[in-house]
C-alpha cells in the first residue's frame, strides 16, 4: 500500500495535470490579485502563448477599473460571468450606448457573445470574474481599436 502511494506521488510529480480546475480558490486568488493591480484587473490565461489560435482566460475585475470602449476588427468575443456582477455595453460609432446587458447569476443572465467589429466596454458593479474566449493571436489595440469619447450610461429600458 505504501509503495503504491509513493509510486502515485512520483507519477504526480512527473506527469502534468490534465485539467485546470476552476474553483472558488482560483477565483478568490485572482480577485485578490486584481485588487492589488493598478488597473484593478487581472487575467489568468489557460492558453499557453499569446500566439495561440484560441485565447481562453479568466478576467477578474474590481469596481473602478477602466475598460475603454474598444472593438476587435476581426474577432468575436465571448464573456461568461462566474462571480459578481458586470454590465456589458455596446456602442455605435459616435460612442452612444445602443444596447446593454447586466451579467450576474442572481439575475439569470450568464453571458454574451459579441461579434467582431462591435464597439463594447464593461462596467463592473462589484468584484467579478469572467471567463473570456476569443480568437488569437493577441494583438495590442491599435489607434483605431479604442473609441476616444467620454463614457455614456445606457438609456432607460435598454438593459436586456
Amino acid at each position: 500500500m505504501l509503495a503504491a502511494l509513493v509510486v502515485q506521488s512520483l507519477f504526480d510529480l512527473i506527469m502534468p495535470a490534465h485539467m485546470k480546475i476552476i474553483d472558488d480558490q482560483l477565483l478568490n486568488d485572482l480577485a485578490n490579485e486584481a485588487k492589488k493591480s493598478p488597473r484593478l484587473r487581472k487575467n489568468y490565461n489557460f492558453h499557453q502563448s499569446l500566439q495561440d489560435k484560441c485565447h481562453r482566460f479568466l478576467n477578474a475585475l474590481e469596481p473602478g477599473t477602466q475598460v475603454p470602449i474598444h472593438h476587435h476588427p476581426t474577432k468575436d468575443e465571448t464573456f461568461v460571468i462566474l462571480k459578481g456582477k458586470v454590465r456589458v455595453l455596446i456602442y455605435n460609432d459616435q460612442g452612444e450606448v445602443v444596447e446593454s446587458c447586466v451579467l450576474s447569476h442572481e439575475d439569470g443572465q450568464y453571458g454574451v457573445d459579441i461579434p467582431k467589429n462591435v464597439w463594447h466596454s464593461l462596467e463592473c458593479f462589484e468584484p467579478c470574474v469572467l471567463l473570456e474566449c476569443k480568437e488569437g493571436p493577441f494583438v495590442e489595440h491599435e489607434v483605431d481599436g479604442i473609441l476616444e469619447i467620454s463614457r455614456h450610461h445606457p438609456p432607460a429600458g435598454k438593459d436586456n
